[in-house]
């Protein structure tokens, strides 16, 4: 089960995620995201320090916006991983492609 929670904080939209991202609910996530931008959001902070899992369907939304989001000069910075998540960002890569930081404070500086 994912849980998505928007906010507005310094001139960013904050996404905080709790639970688990997976196949059956990565369109969840796809919406909050898809939404923020429609608003026209220019800095997007993705909260994770209450995700527990993220499975490659989870993964391929946040990759579907990388072209999108610098083409319109649109940033989104992913942070609070837990280490066991952080891995899976790592493993494939996505750490050199997406913006990740450890704490919100370190997210709001860029």
């Amino acid at each position: 089960m994912l849980n998505v929670e928007k906010y507005l904080e310094s001139g960013s939209r904050v996404l905080v995620l709790t639970g688990e991202i997976d196949a059956s609910n990565s369109v969840e996530l796809d919406a909050a995201i898809s939404e923020v931008v429609q608003e026209g959001a220019k800095n997007i902070l993705i909260d994770c320090s209450g995700l527990e899992y993220i499975s490659s369907a989870g993964l391929g939304v946040f990759m579907s916006y990388l072209d999108e989001f610098e083409e319109n000069n649109v940033k989104m910075v992913i942070f609070g991983l837990k280490d066991k998540v952080f891995q899976v960002f790592h493993i494939l890569g996505l750490d050199q492609l997406i913006s990740i930081r450890p704490t919100k404070e370190q997210a709001l500086e860029g």
